[in-house]
């Protein structure tokens, strides 16, 4: 079971989203979440994101995600040892749907058996995508065209 926390101000404030949330962890195996998001589910008020992760994985959560943007992602599977995944450079077109491409990748890694590396890197490779393009899910790529941000700039892709 994933979760992907997703909160959205204008739906909930902080405190009623955290009450309705934090009951679920022990349903979930991996929570995907922003930097800004891990507070809603884990910890109090001042508390290190590295405790926070540890009392995830502590209630049965096997798997901390954690989007940065710009600044990539971390993967927790301990919470003394994070896994970090930087953000490709693109030109950013549109920030919408970022968050769920980045989810669609990484959970495509887990359902392809990837490893905990490979995963992270394709989420923030496919959420690279989505930023590139105009809309939330017109640049979704496909598997076969992932390694297009490897080219070179200029080079042809045929």
């Amino acid at each position: 079971m994933s979760f992907d926390v997703n909160h959205r101000t204008r739906l909930w404030d902080t405190a009623a989203a955290s009450a309705a949330l934090r009951p679920l962890l022990g349903l979930i195996d991996i929570v995907i979440a922003s930097d800004d998001e891990l507070p809603l589910i884990a910890g109090e008020p001042g508390t290190p994101e590295r405790d926070r992760v540890a009392e995830l994985l502590a209630r049965g959560v096997r798997e901390v995600v954690v989007k940065r943007g710009a600044q990539g992602a971390d993967l927790y599977l301990r919470a003394d040892q994070a896994v970090h995944a930087p953000a490709l450079p693109v030109p950013v077109a549109d920030t919408v749907g970022a968050g769920d491409a980045f989810c669609a990748g990484y959970l495509s890694g887990v359902l392809d058996e990837l490893p905990p590396e490979q995963r992270l890197h394709r989420a923030t490779r496919t959420a690279a995508f989505a930023v590139a393009t105009p809309g939330d899910w017109e640049g979704l790529p496909h598997r076969d065209e992932l390694s297009l941000l490897d080219a070179a700039p200029g080079a042809t892709v045929r």
